[in-house]
């Protein structure tokens, strides 16, 4: 019950900075963050189709190192593809399973697990929403659903800044997001680049002036 209720928390809060931020960067970060923290996991990344070559983006990621993002090219043909194609795909072992691209990566990273949500935005497929696990995991129905609410509600702000912004499609958000001009947030943290604002430490001292 209390991951239950853990989870109802995380959907209000990143449903809330939609409705009330207009920045896709604090949205996207946030969504990571609560995640991981959420189902207490590894890592969790945001990834968005690049359609001029068909890769894999990194937009946003919380928890994994900045080597195993940069382990080289991640196409959407060939990694986890399934999960673009025809819905939620979860791996077991990824040093035993084809559909792993960076097999090797993921094992010097201590990923055991990965879970891979599509992320839809008017009927189109624009990335994945992946969650990553330190020990073997069995993902639950609950696990899968989650994430896919997450998955939603991520689209949801990538639709809303593209339009908002007058952007023709999600990659176009994802070098907006990359743009230092264009960042909200100008200091960053020791957590993957999350904003202050939503920050471990910041959290904490949020909560200790609303006690105060």
């Amino acid at each position: 019950m209390k991951k239950q209720l853990l989870n109802y928390e995380t959907l209000l809060k990143v449903t809330k900075a939609i409705t009330h931020s207009r920045d896709p960067e604090e949205v996207v970060l946030m969504t990571v963050e609560s995640i991981k923290t959420a189902l207490d996991v590894k890592g969790c990344a945001v990834l968005l189709i690049n359609r001029s070559n068909n890769n894999l983006e990194v937009a946003a990621s919380f928890g994994l190192s900045q080597e195993y993002l940069e382990k080289g090219p991640l196409s959407a043909l060939q990694s986890i593809a399934h999960s673009l194609e025809a819905g939620p795909t979860a791996i077991f072992d990824v040093t035993d399973d084809p559909r792993i691209q960076y097999p090797e990566a993921a094992k010097k990273e201590g990923i055991s697990s990965i879970l891979s949500v599509p992320i839809v935005t008017g009927g189109n497929i624009i990335g994945a929403l992946r969650v990553y696990t330190s020990e073997p995991w069995e993902f639950t129905l609950d696990d899968v659903n989650f994430v896919q609410a997450m998955a939603h509600l991520t689209g949801m702000a990538i639709d809303m800044a593209r339009l908002y912004k007058g952007m023709k499609d999600s990659i176009e958000v994802l070098k907006a997001m990359r743009d230092p001009k264009s960042l909200k947030y100008k200091r960053r943290t020791p957590y993957e680049g999350v904003p202050l604002s939503v920050s471990p430490e910041a959290v904490q001292e949020q909560r200790s002036k609303s006690t105060a």
